[in-house]
């Protein structure tokens, strides 16, 4: 299993690399790409940013628990900082004897990163204007 938050332009093919074996049936990859617009604006780039510590130890969480579902092995790689449109956001790869179990894995994966994951988006317009979107906010701990 491998997970990461990294700063350099994600390279799907090393991704896919550390995925499958002998006994898989399917390898599945997808990649998260900045798009050209949102919610009727044109974008021009954005930035992730995160709480980097937490953001790993999130990450590698719910890889493990992908790879509790009946896969062989996963490998999810989430990037921060500034992305230009056509960049990889994020890039995860899972290795199944049967591609059901593989579609299902990295499908758990992308949800419970946009549920759970400390990162948030700064995404910028061609207009000029900037935006923070909604995403994962660490849990609030309550006083006794």
């Amino acid at each position: 299993m491998y997970a990461e938050i990294v700063h350099e332009p994600i390279d799907p093919l090393a991704v896919l690399a550390r995925v499958g074996a002998a006994q898989d049936g399917a390898v599945v990859l997808f990649l998260g790409t900045v798009r050209d617009h949102n919610d009727g604006r044109p974008v021009r780039g954005l930035r992730y940013e995160a709480y980097e510590e937490m953001a790993a130890t999130v990450l590698e969480a719910i890889a493990r628990e992908a790879a509790d579902r009946a896969v062989t092995d996963v490998a999810v790689a989430h990037r921060v900082g500034e992305l230009s449109v056509g960049e990889h956001s994020v890039a995860i790869a899972v290795a199944a004897p049967h591609r059901a179990d593989a579609y299902d894995a990295s499908r758990y994966i992308i949800e419970e990163i946009k549920k759970r994951l400390p990162i948030w988006k700064h995404e910028h317009y061609v207009d000029g204007e900037a935006r923070w979107l909604g995403g994962a906010r660490p849990p609030v701990r309550e006083r006794s």
